[in-house]
Order: structure tokens, then C-alpha cells, then sequence
């Protein structure tokens, strides 16, 4: 447990290697976030349990941001700590991923005052955790300067994205202003980067993003009724203000995303409402639609559904939620595969790309994307960012290619590890190293 010192202040702990994780015995099915698919009852089907271990550990380094002292808990605006961060940057995390284009994942705060009911970052460890428990942010103190110190060491880039399992644009970035520094860090070497929010975007962010061309924006847009999204979340903007959120990206020239990410079934998933909802996505200027339905982490459910409850809809939740992938709950496989074929009929008609995020069927007890079936785009995000290389002082692409990744047979980017689509179901994640071992060889690259 969290503990003060009677002075206001936090007293923490730390994640140790191999021992134990908040002073109890490691539990590793406890703990991991709902991406790691970890079964320890069925080892025997697993075809590398240590790359899940090592994995597990991977991902305590980057969320424990490194020793922890006592912490002065500031009030306002809102209760947070700030922390020292030698978080390091890094790529997706394999095994399930669905993610086609390469990206440098940023999270410079930890814990979110929106606070989505449903969210999967209140099973994360570490500082998620304190927020969880004690609605306490955690603010990683100058991770700019660190982030500059990152890319300064590196001749090849992906494009970054702000953020993961936090918004970007929530209430403390108004005093620390990490986003708009780590975006400014990008830009002003010629690396693209992007975002995804429910909050209103600032208006220099916009301004910053129009300086590097493959720079975008990414709004989640849950419901077109404001009294529902007030329902499900804590802060964030209006409706309406989200709505616009698309207009400014789109008016300033910028690749413009809606996220219905999730759909809630009973809720939010009517037909007509989602037709509705991408109609006046596009009218706002959104040329691409990305949607997955709610999955449930085991380690929060006895909340979730407490929640569902006073909506009046866990019973029929109860009865949908039969699935079991990994650490979740998921919606039927048959009801998931309706609501995204209407949703591909839509954004068809509407004349807009559409795809999936993070979305399986199991097929002999192994999660298969789904994104195969229903994705219109090239890549997830329906803009095609090829890998950056540093030339003259500034990042450039190294390739005219799509920088689909994931599917790719031809490195043309002359990096072989990066293309994945050479072998059958391969899935990697790429880190800092990686990045730097790229770096070391970038002289073999050719620009094209």
C-alpha cells in the first residue's frame, strides 16, 4: 500500500528485480497489463514463457521511473508528485501486437484526471497504481530534457505518440506543459509525432504539428451524447468541443482521427448512433475511423461492473462478456464481428478509412488480429509514416515506403529487422538499443 509520513508527503517503494512488487510475493497474472498475454495454468501451450517474463520485467523498469524517495504531494491543481524520470523511449510491446507502423511511446504523466471509468491503465502497476488508489498524478519532472537527450543520441527515429495509457492534454499539463515541450522536441528536428485525446488540444500543439508533415492528431469520441460522456469519465471536453477538436486539425491541414475507442455495448453501440457519430466526425474534417468494443481487465472488473450496474446494464453485460483473451474480458466474437462489419459498411459509404485497435478472435486457443479482416488503411492509423533517419542535422524519411512494418516483405529502409511480414505471424517490439544499434549502421542507409 501507498503510505504518507504524516508530513503530506508519499512515502514509496520500489519495484524490485526478481523479488517483489509492492512488498508482496510477485504475482505475475496479478499484475500485467491486459496487452501481456500470460496463462501461467497453461505454460505448456506457450511457445516462449521467459520472452513473457522478460517482457514483465521490461515493462516494471519503464513504469517504476526509477528510485523512488519520499514525495511531496503538491494540491493543486490537482494532487500530484513529481518524480525524476530515466524512462526510456521504446516500442511497442510484442506478442499481440496489432500495430502496423512503428512509434517512439511517450507517457509523461502517469495517472489521468479524465479517469474513464472503464480505462485499462487503472491495471497498470507502479504510479498508476497510486493514482488508482489515492487519485494522486504522478508528473515526470522535466522528461523533455530527457526525451531531447534520447533523440540527440539516435540517426534513426520512429514517430512518436503522446500517449499511450494517459492524456496528453489533461488538467496538470496546463501547469508543467510536458506534452507541448515533448512535442516541440520532435518538430524541431524534423520527427513527426502524434496524439490521441478527450480533452480540448491547445492550440499550440496544433501549431507545432503543422511544421513537420507527418505530424497528426487523433480524437476519441465515445458518444454523441454529452450527458452519457459525462457519465463515463470524470473531466475531458464536451462533446461538442471534441467535435472541434477535429474541425482546428483538419482546418490547419493536419491527417485528422476519430476514435470511437471504446464502443460500449448498451450503451453507445446502437447503429444508428455510430452512423451518426462518424457522420458528423467526417463533416468535422475526420478522414479515418479507428473503433474497438470495451475489454474488461480481470484485476478491475469487481469495478467495472459496479459501475455497469448503476447504469443498469451488468446483467447483459454479464451475458456478453463470455470471452476470455489474456487477461480480459471480451465481448462475443459474433457480436464484435457485427459491429465492426457495420462500422466498415459506414465509413465505406462515407467515403473514409477505417480500422481496429487491439481486436482478436481466438482460433486454437491463439489471439488472432482482426484488423485483417475489417482495416481499409494501409496502416492503423490511416496515414502512411515511413522510418526517419538523421541527414544534415535534421530527420528525414529514409524510404518512400508506407512504413507498414508489420506487413512488410521489403526493407527498403535497408533496416531487415523491421519487416516483419517476412515470416509468418511475427510480432516484435523494439527499444532504445535498438534503436541506437540502427543508428550505428545508418550509413548503409540510402535515401530514396
Amino acid at each position: 500500500m501507498w503510505t504518507t509520513n504524516g508530513n503530506n508527503s508519499l512515502k514509496g517503494v520500489r519495484v524490485k528485480r526478481g523479488g517483489a512488487l509492492w512488498g508482496a510475493p510477485l504475482n505475475l497474472g496479478l499484475f500485467l497489463p491486459p496487452f501481456i498475454d500470460l496463462n501461467l495454468k497453461s505454460m505448456e501451450k506457450r511457445v516462449d514463457i521467459w520472452a513473457d517474463i522478460w517482457l514483465f520485467y521490461v515493462m516494471a523498469q519503464i513504469l517504476s521511473l526509477g528510485d523512488r524517495g519520499d514525495h511531496q504531494v503538491i494540491p493543486q491543481p490537482y494532487p500530484h508528485i513529481l518524480v525524476e524520470s530515466k524512462k526510456k523511449l521504446h516500442g511497442w510491446w510484442e506478442g499481440k501486437r496489432e500495430c502496423t507502423a512503428e512509434r517512439l511511446l511517450l507517457n509523461p504523466y502517469n495517472g489521468c484526471s479524465v479517469n474513464c471509468f472503464f480505462c485499462y491503465a487503472h491495471a497498470l502497476p507502479g504510479y498508476f497504481r497510486l493514482f488508482r488508489e489515492r487519485g494522486i498524478l504522478t508528473v515526470c519532472r522535466d522528461f523533455d530534457k530527457e526525451v531531447a537527450k534520447q533523440l540527440d543520441s539516435l540517426r534513426v527515429v520512429s514517430c512518436g505518440y503522446l500517449s499511450p495509457v494517459t492524456e496528453p492534454f489533461q488538467g496538470i499539463e496546463a501547469k508543467y506543459s510536458l506534452s507541448l515541450k515533448i512535442i516541440r522536441e520532435f518538430v524541431s528536428r524534423n520527427i513527426p509525432i502524434e496524439f490521441i485525446t478527450k480533452a480540448p488540444i491547445p492550440e499550440g500543439a496544433i501549431k507545432l504539428l503543422t511544421t513537420q508533415k507527418h505530424s497528426f492528431g487523433q480524437v476519441s469520441i465515445l458518444t454523441l451524447d454529452e450527458g452519457l460522456r459525462q457519465s463515463l469519465m470524470e473531466e475531458g471536453a464536451t462533446t461538442d468541443e471534441l467535435f472541434d477538436n477535429l474541425r482546428r486539425l483538419a482546418k490547419a491541414g493536419l491527417h485528422s482521427v476519430c476514435r470511437i475507442d471504446p464502443i460500449i455495448p448498451f450503451l453507445t453501440d446502437g447503429k444508428r448512433e455510430l452512423a451518426a457519430l462518424v457522420q458528423r466526425a467526417v463533416d468535422s474534417g475526420a478522414s479515418h475511423i479507428v473503433a474497438s468494443i470495451l475489454d474488461i481487465p480481470l484485476s478491475m472488473a469487481r469495478e467495472v461492473w459496479a459501475k455497469f450496474s448503476s447504469l443498469g446494464i451488468e446483467k447483459p453485460l454479464r451475458e456478453l462478456y463470455r470471452e476470455r483473451i489474456g487477461n480480459s474480458l471480451h465481448a462475443r466474437i459474433d457480436y464484435r464481428k457485427r459491429v465492426f462489419g457495420e462500422l466498415r459498411q459506414i465509413c465505406d459509404r462515407l467515403g473514409v478509412t477505417f480500422a481496429l485497435c487491439m481486436e482478436y478472435e481466438l482460433r486454437d486457443g491463439r489471439p488472432i488480429g482482426l484488423n485483417r479482416v475489417f482495416m481499409s488503411s494501409t496502416n492503423c492509423e490511416g496515414i502512411d509514416i515511413p522510418i526517419y533517419v538523421r541527414r544534415d542535422g535534421l530527420f528525414q524519411p529514409a524510404a518512400s515506403c508506407t512504413g507498414a512494418c508489420l506487413t512488410c516483405k521489403n526493407p527498403i529502409c535497408g533496416i531487415k529487422e523491421l519487416a516483419m511480414g517476412r515470416e509468418e505471424n511475427l510480432r516484435k517490439s523494439f527499444n532504445l538499443q535498438d534503436y541506437r544499434r540502427w543508428s550505428q549502421g545508418i550509413e548503409a542507409l540510402e535515401l530514396i
